[in-house]
């Protein structure tokens, strides 16, 4: 007979206040590590056993939900059922009922003023803390893989990482030689992402993805009317933005595999590309444009904007020029 893990079962249902959290997080965090190491030797079937291992983990789902409703920022926004708060009781009880079933709830839409905009608003789908919490367990299994095969010059959406280290990237790629530099902004990432090529190119066991499409399908309410979700992911969800990462992963490659020397440094869905040569640069456009096609939805597509810079180097009085930004539509 199959032992049961330690980390699964009814009888470890202790009270809120007395879980050993230091033991929780070096637990999922020992997971976490073996599945990194395991995905960097190319041990594809030993990652895949112990995502499976920690999304029925209960120490990763009691971690989840504590990083849902009592450490992240937004842990008093309700979705549709109107719930904002857990007691210590129904923590513990939702801890106990997280099964990745492939089934998921509707998002309220809410609209949050755009940064750097006086006027224009972004679009938030915030789904509810029963789905926050499962996609939490859920990109506990899935980061670790990730950031094994991540690009090191990637650094938005992932742990540890911040926008002034991109800065500092930038900084010294242009310290030592001055430098041509592209700009690139994708307009729209998260809602034109294709849900078909996204869940085939995670290469997740078949309960996490059938739980990826069900979170992907869900649909959005607004003022009380029931919208489908085609293409896209829903910015509200905790694991929305890795699911861009991954959407997005492999645009750099294609640069840097036809010009070793081009430095690509990317933070979510912006980048910026460095060479000394601005025929180079301009050949770069269009490899983006061409490695971002598989990935986008059939329907809008994915606008490009980008601008290429004068000749830049820390200390020269260029480095703030730049001309007009030039669009692609890569819409059919």
């Amino acid at each position: 007979m199959r032992r049961r893990a330690k980390t699964q079962g009814n009888a470890l249902m202790v009270a809120w206040q007395d879980i050993p959290w230091k033991k929780v997080h070096r637990h999922v965090f020992r997971l976490q590590k073996r599945m990194y190491r395991a995905t960097q030797h190319g041990r594809v079937r030993t990652a895949r056993k112990l995502q499976k291992l920690l999304v029925k983990s209960w120490y990763a789902r009691l971690l989840a939900v504590r990083r849902v409703t009592q450490d992240n920022r937004g842990k008093h926004t309700a979705g549709i059922d109107g719930v904002k708060s857990l007691t210590p009781e129904k923590r513990v009880a939702l801890a106990n009922a997280m099964p990745c079933d492939g089934k998921a709830i509707p998002l309220r839409r809410t609209w949050i003023p755009k940064r750097g905009s006086a006027t224009e608003k972004r679009p938030l789908g915030i789904p509810t803390q029963y789905d926050r919490a499962q996609q939490t367990v859920v990109r506990q299994a899935l980061e670790p893989e990730w950031e094994a095969q991540l690009s090191p010059q990637t650094y938005g959406f992932r742990p540890g990482r911040s926008w002034w280290d991109a800065i500092e990237a930038i900084f010294h790629g242009i310290t030592f030689r001055p430098q041509y530099a592209l700009k690139v902004d994708i307009a729209k990432c998260f809602d034109r992402i294709g849900h078909a090529a996204l869940l085939a190119k995670t290469q997740a066991p078949p309960v996490i993805r059938r739980q990826l499409k069900a979170w992907l399908q869900a649909g959005i309410m607004e003022d009380h009317h029931l919208f489908p979700t085609t293409a896209g992911t829903p910015q509200g969800g905790s694991v929305s933005p890795l699911l861009a990462l991954i959407a997005l992963h492999g645009m750099d490659e294609a640069i840097t595999q036809v010009y070793p020397r081009a430095r690509v440094i990317a933070y979510a869905d912006d980048c910026v590309v460095l060479h000394e040569d601005r025929r180079v640069l301009e050949h770069c456009q269009q490899l983006l444009i061409a490695s971002a096609t598989p990935w986008r939805a059939t329907s809008p597509g994915w606008i490009f904007s980008a601008s290429t810079s004068a000749n830049i180097g820390w200390g020269s009085t260029n480095r703030v020029k730049a001309p007009a930004v030039i669009a692609w539509d890569t819409s059919p």
